[in-house]
């Protein structure tokens, strides 16, 4: 497992697993946030880079989703670190096994209830903070996405709202509602990190400026889909 400090205060640790598998540690005052678990066979890995680290105990642990990608490890870390688990609330009936992300497939407990916390939120549904990270509800990709924003250092924790290639936005792989991806990110022009990072692939540098240009390529895709679907000549809107 590689890992690398892309900021002051968080790190990268990756895999490959055909392609690649990100998760993240977050430096804070009184010890460390792990975003995301990635697969079960990152697991020892992540348990021995927050050792060495030495900044703390593991404080909590936040997720962007619940694929199996994200949450493999999840168990082995709770075994060893019985730490509160955060999520959006519309992924917890996903990580309690009471509801499956594809038709048809038979739901899989990732946690038991009680295992996980939802975000607090106010009135108008502004999620709260957790530690130095800001959640921002970004659903398409599942229902429950979203991604983490650290103000210090400028970083977006993006999870599998984009790819990335060659320092270049992609659309996230295998994804059920790419109109409300291309929605969701438009958090990146509110927010405007310097550095936006994904599960799978690289560190993109000043997203908000590719982010026009993301967005109509993949809506023009988007629209050519819809019309090859249902046969007519006539592009949906966005």
């Amino acid at each position: 497992m590689k890992t690398t400090q892309i900021s002051e205060h968080i790190w990268s640790l990756r895999t490959w697993m055909i392609i690649p598998i990100t998760v993240w540690v977050v430096v804070e005052e009184d010890g460390v946030t792990l975003v995301d678990t990635g697969m079960s066979t990152m697991a020892k890995g992540i348990l021995k880079f927050i050792n060495r680290l030495n900044a703390g105990p593991l404080k909590q642990i936040v997720l962007t989703h619940g694929h199996p990608d994200h949450v493999g490890a999840l168990k082995s870390i709770l075994h060893h670190h019985p730490v509160t688990v955060f999520a959006h609330n519309k992924e917890i009936p996903y990580l309690l096994g009471e509801c499956s992300y594809r038709e048809g497939k038979k739901p899989v407990a990732t946690l038991i209830h009680g295992g996980v916390k939802t975000f607090a939120h106010d009135n108008d549904g502004e999620l709260h903070a957790i530690g130095s990270l800001k959640p921002y509800f970004t659903p398409g990709h599942s229902p429950g996405h979203v991604i983490f924003y650290h103000e210090q250092d400028k970083v977006m924790l993006a999870g599998d709202l984009f790819s990335s290639k060659h320092g270049k936005l992609r659309k996230p792989l295998f994804t059920p509602n790419m109109k409300e991806v291309l929605n969701s990110s438009l958090v990146v022009g509110k927010l405007r990190p310097k550095q936006l990072e994904v599960c799978h692939g690289h560190s993109v540098f000043n997203p908000a400026d590719q982010l026009s240009d993301y967005i109509s390529e993949e809506s023009k895709k988007l629209r050519t889909a819809v019309v090859s679907a249902d046969g007519s000549d006539k592009p949906s809107s966005l």
